[in-house]
């Protein structure tokens, strides 16, 4: 199994890159990073010292969206860093949740995603994309220049899309139930479209919060840091529901049931630990979206994703405990699910 770290891109970036470089001596592979320009810092900026500063990492935004920036810009933007870098980015992708909200904007459509990552990828490998009638290709894009798409899922046709069209699938929940169904619906649509479901590469991400023990006190203080978590997650999920009604065979119940008591979210605080806008998530969401306790509760329950399929685990870390989950997973986790 692969590992991530996924940050919020707050300045310092200097900070950014320590802790990128931090987690790739710890055994990581991955180096992950919000993208909201108003938000935070511009990440692809801090991805090229990312990939300045370390040796093996890949590096890419979890996640992007087709539009608060042109295709072929988001496609320069990977190239430049693959040829200067050696390919070791990755283009996660989704509809664009805090990034496009803050703008005031509408997330974007699942047919504009599909459009926008034909031609992201298409451009970073140095082929041919039509963009909307002109079609152009990058000249100095060398020969085996690769760009790998990652979409972001939840719902059913954006599931089924991700199995169809996407190089990779960002499953930002670890919930064991939740990730089976929805990495079997990815796979199947993958073979439904002729694929070999095993080159979809699956990312679960989610906060880890690794504790001393599992005493009441710790267990509590774990779960008031990643909270913020399933209030992320129901933003996504709140769009579901309006889609398709609270009850629906399309969205299983127990994705749906914890967002009834949400009444508002102010993106000011997305992603961060103490969120006022996340009260309303139970510790029962807390506990079944996130791996929180002792080293053997993180290794049990990243075994048992790895036998649903899942190829990466991606740390979200923003919580009081960053360098200290990094150095645990690098030096009791990571060893052990991988041995």
């Amino acid at each position: 199994m692969d590992f991530g770290l996924v940050l919020q891109t707050d300045p310092p970036a200097s900070r950014v890159v320590e802790l990128m470089q931090r987690a790739e001596r710890n055994g990581f592979g991955y180096g992950w990073t919000f993208d909201s320009a108003v938000l935070w810092q511009e990440p692809f900026v801090i991805h090229s010292q990312i990939l300045a500063h370390t040796e093996r990492l890949t590096v890419g935004p979890m996640v992007t969206n087709p539009g608060t920036r042109t295709w072929e810009v988001t496609a320069s933007t990977f190239a430049t860093l693959n040829d200067m870098f050696g390919n070791r980015t990755v283009c996660g992708i989704g509809r664009g949740d805090s990034a496009m909200r803050v703008a005031g904007r509408r997330p974007d459509t699942l047919a504009r995603i599909s459009e926008a990552m034909k031609v992201i990828r298409s451009l970073g490998r140095g082929e041919e994309a039509d963009l909307g009638g002109t079609v152009v290709r990058f000249p100095w894009v060398r020969p085996g220049a690769e760009l790998p798409v990652w979409m972001a899922a939840y719902g059913p046709k954006a599931l089924r899309m991700t199995g169809e069209e996407a190089d990779g699938f960002i499953l930002q929940l670890a919930d064991l139930y939740l990730t089976q169904y929805m990495v079997k619906a990815v796979k199947d649509a993958a073979a439904q479209a002729g694929r070999d479901p095993s080159e979809v590469t699956v990312c679960v991400a989610a906060p880890a919060y690794v504790t001393a023990d599992d005493s009441p006190e710790a267990l509590a203080h774990a779960r008031e840091q990643c909270r913020w978590f399933g209030g992320m997650v129901g933003n996504h999920v709140a769009d579901l529901v309006a889609r398709y009604g609270e009850h629906s065979a399309a969205v299983p119940e127990e994705l749906t049931d914890y967002v009834k008591a949400r009444q508002g979210y102010d993106y000011a605080h997305h992603g961060r630990s103490g969120n006022p806008d996340t009260r309303f998530v139970p510790d029962e969401i807390v506990d079944r979206f996130c791996l929180i306790g002792p080293v053997e509760a993180h290794i049990e329950k990243l075994t048992a994703l790895r036998e649903l399929g899942v190829d990466q685990f991606a740390v979200y870390a923003m919580h009081d405990a960053r360098e200290a989950v990094i150095d645990a997973y690098g030096q009791e986790v990571i060893p052990v699910v991988n041995s």
